[in-house]
Protein backbone atom coordinates (compact mmCIF):
# COMPACT_ATOMS: atom_id res chain seq x y z
CA UNK A 1 0.00 0.00 0.00
CA UNK A 2 1.46 3.12 -0.92
CA UNK A 3 0.17 6.91 -0.41
CA UNK A 4 -1.31 7.03 -4.02
CA UNK A 5 -3.79 3.68 -2.63
CA UNK A 6 -3.88 5.65 0.47
CA UNK A 7 -5.01 8.96 -1.31
CA UNK A 8 -7.43 7.06 -3.32
CA UNK A 9 -8.92 5.38 -0.93
CA UNK A 10 -9.93 8.85 0.97
CA UNK A 11 -10.93 10.22 -2.54
CA UNK A 12 -13.05 7.13 -3.33
CA UNK A 13 -14.84 7.84 0.50
CA UNK A 14 -15.52 11.01 0.32
CA UNK A 15 -16.99 10.90 -3.44
CA UNK A 16 -19.26 7.53 -2.64
CA UNK A 17 -19.53 7.55 1.25
CA UNK A 18 -21.85 4.72 1.81
CA UNK A 19 -20.99 2.99 -1.53
CA UNK A 20 -17.85 3.35 -1.85
CA UNK A 21 -17.12 -0.53 -0.79
CA UNK A 22 -19.61 -0.93 -3.43
CA UNK A 23 -17.80 1.06 -6.05
CA UNK A 24 -14.42 -0.51 -5.49
CA UNK A 25 -15.84 -4.37 -5.60
CA UNK A 26 -17.61 -3.07 -8.87
CA UNK A 27 -14.33 -1.45 -10.12
CA UNK A 28 -12.24 -4.94 -9.27
CA UNK A 29 -14.95 -7.18 -10.81
CA UNK A 30 -15.05 -4.50 -13.99
CA UNK A 31 -11.46 -4.96 -14.32
CA UNK A 32 -10.77 -8.84 -13.76
CA UNK A 33 -13.92 -8.98 -16.70
CA UNK A 34 -11.31 -7.03 -18.65
CA UNK A 35 -8.13 -9.04 -18.01
CA UNK A 36 -6.57 -6.20 -16.59
CA UNK A 37 -4.30 -7.46 -13.74
CA UNK A 38 -2.14 -4.59 -12.45
CA UNK A 39 -5.65 -2.73 -12.24
CA UNK A 40 -7.08 -5.46 -10.51
CA UNK A 41 -4.06 -5.49 -7.98
CA UNK A 42 -4.24 -1.57 -8.26
CA UNK A 43 -8.32 -1.53 -6.70
CA UNK A 44 -6.92 -4.26 -4.12
CA UNK A 45 -5.04 -2.59 -2.52
CA UNK A 46 -7.10 0.40 -2.81
CA UNK A 47 -9.73 -1.46 -0.96
CA UNK A 48 -7.13 -2.67 1.81
CA UNK A 49 -6.78 1.17 2.48
CA UNK A 50 -10.06 1.84 2.58
CA UNK A 51 -10.99 -1.07 4.84
CA UNK A 52 -7.89 0.28 7.45
CA UNK A 53 -9.77 3.43 7.17
CA UNK A 54 -13.21 1.92 7.55
CA UNK A 55 -12.06 0.02 10.99
CA UNK A 56 -10.24 2.95 12.15
CA UNK A 57 -13.12 5.29 12.15
CA UNK A 58 -15.18 2.48 13.94
CA UNK A 59 -15.82 3.35 17.56
CA UNK A 60 -14.49 0.94 20.21
CA UNK A 61 -16.38 -1.96 21.34
CA UNK A 62 -16.93 -1.24 25.18
CA UNK A 63 -16.76 -4.00 27.32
Amino acid sequence: MDRWDWACAVAVERQYGAKAANHIAERIGALALQGDTDGVARWRSIAACFEHLRASARPAANH
